[in-house]
Parts: structure tokens; C-alpha cells; sequence
């Protein structure tokens, strides 16, 4: 695939014996001034008042210049007033307004090759593991081949092993080596002491020891004693964007601070041993993984930093019965723990994202396109037109989509409801296939996908969406503050980015 970015239609194209005038280059390029008409409408109405302003201060002679002075000295306290009152009301804004926050730098973990597992080695694994029933590895070698992973995708030890050997100590060990992993790169990268963290957030959903994930790392790295520790825990794979909402909200009151996050999922002790199939997903799709990033609120900070964060909007479904239990913990009849998946997932996931995007959508898409989608609603409630629902051009406010690597089912559903081309949705699909569903970190690994293949300008904007249980749907908004480049880099897609992207089958041969 070429590395230029392709450009997807405007608008879907029509159907119909008649000619598809949707895909006329004429009406593509009424629409693209359109949007520059209204985006611009602001400029466009001032400049015709500031031509003329222009044009009248430019006939004042010296006489007239002395004459607006002597009438200004007349009026000494008016003009003291005013410019205290505007002295004021800047003090007010600029000590009231939230603090800036910066993305300095993030990592991603690889795991050793030793825990590389292919597609036969799962099914192989799980059929000497002797607990499945023959339809049910039938069924997971289905699921598998249909999922979008590869064959280097990883696994811990303690899962790998035959017999396997779930445990407290096996589970502490896989959790030590992805944060502990993450940790070491990020800070060897942004050359930031551990002791300089004054706030720090953890996210795994289904592993929460004692002591926490959060002491463990204040343990291993030495972290002050009055460092900001939170730990969270169960709120599934849009949790990575809630410990940077956490984060964010945080530093507006730790001024001069640095904020680590981490996320991640355990695989050890949450691998599901029985044969209830709506629990069977999950280990045909989750696989080892987690991030570590570093934001600061310093303005120093900024120069060096590479993005900046936006906005970030949650939405939560659980008042829902239904939503709430779509992702489900639970015991089989057989007293089994696991992660039941609805059949109602994608229509739950489809509702919270429709609510999401409602909020987001005003902050930042382009007027030109609030003015068709606020169009069609009158159209539709106040005049009863037959209209078909307007789903905005996000594309006009985003140049790279982060969309959360849940499964092959989920990014197709987005590509079409969000009208995305391939190109991208690329770090999606890759990240899904080369280190399969890695939880709330798989964001991460998709922008580090994007930096690696240079895609990321100064300027651009990233939007970071990601689906979890309870139902959640969370989106983060960054400004590219830099250019990245990738020679400069190190993530763990840059020794193999020139093998990417690679065609992903629809059915894969185990």
C-alpha cells in the first residue's frame, strides 16, 4: 500500500438506475467550498470592516493625530477605567483557565520471543490442555481464524505452559514484566528521574493484588512519599483514556508536575479454562500487552513534548441493564471463572458511541458540518421530512483515528458507521493483528504504529476511541505539537515497519 494517504469519498455514493451524482467532481468541489465558506465565515465577514478601518486610518494627517490624543486626554479616566477593566478580566482568564496538559512521551512493551504464539500453537495448546470439549476447540479455531490476529502475537508463561500453571506469583511476574518493561523505555527516553513523578495512575481491569499494581511500581522505582497513587481497577478496556481524564483532571491541581500512566491487562490468572462458549472469545482475542505515558502540565515541558491533550469525553451506559451486562464476569456452571460477550455487544457498543460522538462532535468538528447535522434534525423533528439521519465528516476534524483493537468485528462496524478509509483505519487492523486485543493499551500501540510509519505532523489531531465493559465508550482528542520522526524513535513496531501494512485474510488458515 502507498504511503500517501488516501482520500475516501465526501459522501456515500447513491444507488439507483439514475446517474450517481454524488460522485461528480463538480459536487465534490461545491461541498469542499462549502465547508471552506463556513469555516472561514468569520474572517470572511471582518475583513470587508478592517478594509475600510484601513482605508480611513490611512487618510489622518499629523493634525488629526494630535487632535484623537488631546480628546483622549480629556477623557483621562474613562480611559483608565477601561484599561483596568481589561487588565482585570485577562488576570481572571489567565488564572482561571485549565492548565495545558502535555503528552512528553509513551511507550509500548514487547514481549520476549520466547512467548510469541502463533495461531497452531493456540489451538495445538488448548487441545493438550485436555478441558475443552472437541466442538468447543472447533469453535475456538473459528473464532480464531475469523479474529484479524497473526502469528506473533504473545502469550505469558504461565499460559504457554503445558500444563499450565496459573497462579498469584506467575501473575505478579507477567504484571511486573509489562510495567516494569514500559516504565524503564519511557523513562530512559524522556530522561525524567522517577523521583520527579509526583502523580501516578495504573489501570488493569481483572488483576488487582495486594498490595496494588500502583504500590508495586512506587516499590520497585522508589517514588516520593507523597506521590498522587490511584489504582484502578474493573472498568475494563476504555480504561487507559479514563487514568488520562484522571490524570488530566489531577494536574489542574499539582501545578509544576509530572503524571505516570500505565495500562495494561493480565492474561495469567484470567485465562478461562471451561467450555461455555460466550467466555471462549476472550482468549481467542486478548494477548499480552501494556503502555506507560508520561504527561506533565509544565510549561517547559512543551518545547519537547509531543502532544498536547484536548479533550477528553466520557460516556458510561451502565444505568442500562442491558449495557451493563454485555462484558460479564461470571462462573460457568461448572464453577469456572471467565468474561462472558453478549450477542448485544456491537449493538450496545454502536449506542454508547452514537451518545459519545453526540458530546464530542460540537467541540470539535468544523461549523460547516454542525450546520448540515443541526439542518437535518430540524428537518426531521420540526417539518417531519423524510431525512436520513447526517452523520458528520470526522475526517474534517481528525487526521489519524486511535480506534481500540477489540476485534475484527468492531473495526469494521466503525469504519463503516464513521465512513473511514482503509488507510485509516491501518494502525487499527495492524495493532489487532501483529499483538492482537492488548486491553486499554492498544491505543498506544496504534499511535505508535502511526508515529513509526511518519505520519504524524505538527498540527495534526488524533482521536483516541475506545470501548469497555459496564458500558463505556471514551475519547481523547491530542494536537500533534512536533513532528514526529521516526528515524528518531523507539517503539516496538520500528524494527519491523517496513513489513507493514500486510494484507489481513478474511479467513485465516491454522
Amino acid at each position: 500500500m502507498e504511503e500517501t494517504k488516501t482520500k475516501a469519498p465526501l459522501l456515500a455514493p447513491s444507488s439507483g438506475k439514475f446517474p450517481d451524482y454524488k460522485k461528480s467532481i463538480k459536487l465534490k468541489y461545491v461541498k469542499l467550498g462549502y465547508h471552506y465558506l463556513i469555516t472561514h465565515a468569520m474572517y470572511l465577514f471582518i475583513t470587508p470592516f478592517v478594509i475600510v478601518i484601513a482605508a480611513q486610518m490611512s487618510t489622518w494627517s499629523l493634525p488629526d493625530l494630535y487632535e484623537l490624543w488631546d480628546n483622549l486626554q480629556y477623557n483621562l479616566i474613562s480611559v483608565i477605567l477601561c484599561s483596568s477593566l481589561i487588565v482585570f478580566i485577562s488576570t481572571i482568564y489567565f488564572l482561571t483557565r485549565p492548565r495545558p496538559v502535555y503528552l512528553v512521551d509513551f511507550s509500548c512493551y514487547k514481549p520476549d520471543e520466547a512467548q510469541r504464539c502463533t495461531m497452531k500453537t493456540f489451538i495445538d495448546q488448548s487441545e493438550m490442555v485436555g478441558s475443552f470439549a472437541k466442538e468447543n476447540l472447533e469453535f475456538q479455531r473459528k473464532i480464531l481464524q475469523r479474529s484479524g490476529l497473526g502469528d506473533n502475537t504473545y502469550l505469558p508463561e504461565a499460559v504457554l505452559n503445558i500444563p499450565p500453571n496459573p497462579s498469584m506469583k506467575e501473575a505478579r511476574k507477567e504484571a511486573e514484566a509489562v510495567m516494569f518493561g514500559a516504565i524503564d523505555e519511557l523513562l530512559a527516553k524522556t530522561k525524567v528521574k522517577a523521583k520527579d513523578i509526583g502523580i501516578l495512575v495504573v489501570n488493569c481491569s481483572l488483576f488487582n493484588p495486594t498490595p496494588s499494581l500502583s504500590a508495586m511500581i512506587i516499590n520497585h522505582y522508589k517514588l516520593r512519599g507523597n506521590v498522587a497513587s490511584y489504582n484502578l481497577g474493573g472498568m475494563g478496556c476504555s480504561a487507559g483514556l479514563i487514568s488520562i481524564d484522571l490524570a488530566k483532571k489531577l494536574l489542574q491541581f499539582h501545578p509544576n508536575s509530572y503524571a505516570l500512566v500505565v495500562s495494561m491487562e493480565n492474561i495469567t490468572l484470567n485465562w478461562y479454562f471451561g467450555n461455555d462458549r460466550s467466555k471462549l472469545v476472550s482468549n481467542c482475542l486478548f494477548r499480552m500487552g501494556g503502555a506507560a505515558i508520561l504527561l506533565s502540565n509544565k510549561f517547559s515541558e512543551k518545547r519537547r513534548s509531543k502532544y498536547q491533550l484536548v479533550h477528553t469525553v466520557r460516556t458510561h451506559k451502565g444505568a442500562d441493564d442491558k449495557c451493563y451486562a454485555c462484558v460479564f464476569q461470571e462462573e460457568d456452571a461448572d464453577g469456572k471463572i471467565g468474561v462472558s460477550l453478549s450477542k448485544e455487544l456491537m449493538a450496545v457498543a454502536g449506542d454508547a458511541l452514537k451518545t459519545n460522538i453526540t458530546t464530542l462532535g460540537p467541540l470539535v468538528l468544523p461549523m460547516s458540518e454542525q450546520l448540515l447535522f443541526f439542518a437535518t434534525l430540524v428537518g426531521k423533528k420540526l417539518f417531519k421530512m423524510k431525512l436520513k439521519p447526517y452523520i458528520p465528516d470526522f475526517k474534517l476534524a481528525f487526521d489519524h483515528f486511535c480506534i481500540h483493537a477489540g476485534g475484527r468485528a468492531v473495526l469494521d462496524e466503525l469504519e463503516k458507521n464513521l465512513q473511514l478509509s482503509e488507510w485509516h483505519m491501518e494502525p487499527s487492523r495492524m495493532t489487532l493483528h501483529r499483538f492482537g486485543n492488548t486491553s486499554s493499551s492498544s491505543l498506544w500501540y496504534e499511535l505508535a504504529y502511526t508515529e513509526a510509519k511518519g505520519r504524524v505532523k505538527r498540527g495534526h489531531r488524533v482521536w483516541q476511541i475506545a470501548f469497555g465493559s459496564g458500558f463505556k465508550c471514551n475519547s481523547a482528542v491530542w494536537k500533534a505539537l512536533r513532528t514526529v520522526k521516526p528515524a528518531k524513535e523507539k517503539n516496538p513496531w520500528m524494527s519491523e515497519i517496513d513489513k507493514f501494512p500486510v494484507e489481513v485474510p478474511k479467513v485465516a488458515n491454522i
